[in-house]
């Protein structure tokens, strides 16, 4: 079949497609959801998380000092959602998202982000730091940052049989990932109201019991002013 007919076909399936949705108890695989217009709708805290100035170490540091440090960012980061029981939902360059559901979703994704912090700031950054001169003296340092709400998420596949994968539709995953663009001064973890509101105490209190780990600030959304939290806090993973 010619390409401009597969493209067109394409269209016309998927648009006047009927979907066969159902109510998601688990944060579903590609394969528990059906290509052609299987879709889930599941009730979920999507954490997103985002390495800072990564356009900057493309062009400043040696290439291959640069895929080492995203690697490392990617791969504690994908550890670090599936030990706090989330699941992993996408990949885009050096971000990744990750799903977390059930009775302590908010509280979940919380604790991910203070030890995604962790591993940032107490790990990767002087282990580069101390191993590479140019890491050390580059007029920006190995940042992050990491945003969470959650909220009914409508979960569909996009692509082609062979190539496809999971697509998050719903305010959730789209602002978590605006929260993680933020770059505001030492702060890692950007939270919705909503999630703030639902997390644990524990998250709310340093491991010594004393406060002061958020402060709460307004932030514009598609022309809505919202309430957020922020927080430079970090947390080791053996500490929750």
């Amino acid at each position: 079949m010619p390409i401009d007919d597969e493209i067109f076909s394409d269209v016309n399936k998927i648009c006047n497609a009927d979907w066969n949705k159902r109510v998601g108890s688990k944060v579903p695989v590609s394969d528990d959801i059906t290509l052609s217009n299987g879709a889930v709708e599941i009730e979920a805290t999507y954490l997103y998380t985002d390495l800072a100035n990564s356009s900057k170490m493309a062009k400043t540091l040696d290439r291959r000092v640069t895929a080492k440090i995203l690697k490392s960012y990617l791969a504690v980061s994908s550890r670090l959602i599936r030990h706090f029981g989330g699941r992993i939902m996408s990949f885009d360059g050096d971000r990744v998202m990750g799903g977390f559901m059930g009775n302590s979703k908010n509280t979940s994704a919380v604790q991910c982000s203070f030890a995604i912090a962790y591993a940032v700031t107490q790990l990767i950054r002087p282990k580069f730091e101390m191993k590479y001169y140019s890491v050390e003296n580059a007029d920006f340092k190995i940042h992050h940052a990491t945003g969470i709400d959650q909220g009914t998420v409508f979960l569909v596949r996009g692509g082609i049989y062979g190539s496809n994968e999971l697509i998050s539709i719903g305010r959730a995953p789209n602002l978590a990932a605006k929260l993680s663009d933020l770059r505001e001064g030492s702060n890692t973890t950007y939270v919705t109201k909503s999630v703030y509101d639902k997390a644990s105490a524990a998250t709310k209190r340093k491991v010594d019991g004393s406060d002061g780990i958020w402060e709460a600030r307004t932030w514009r959304y598609c022309g809505e002013e919202i309430s957020i939290y922020r927080s430079g806090y970090w947390r080791k993973p053996s500490l929750n």
